[in-house]
């Protein structure tokens, strides 16, 4: 019984340790990657040509179905 507690806390400090590090990781990634383009591109004055494509799109989506 000794060898499986001793198994089991070292199990979960592992996952706990892997578990928060590789989050930590993906949400950093995310930041770089897209969140920091995507607040930069807000703050800008001049709207991309893509953006009013995209806010186009959503909101024709949004007339046909209606809001809610």
């Amino acid at each position: 019984m000794e060898v499986f507690g001793f198994a089991a806390l070292f199990g979960l400090i592992l996952g706990f340790m892997f578990g928060v590090g590789c989050a930590a990781a993906v949400i950093y990634t995310v930041y770089m990657g897209g969140y920091r383009k995507a607040i930069k591109d807000s703050l800008s004055s001049e709207r991309s040509e893509q953006y009013i494509n995209n806010l186009q799109k959503v909101r024709t989506k949004l007339g046909e179905s209606g809001p809610g």
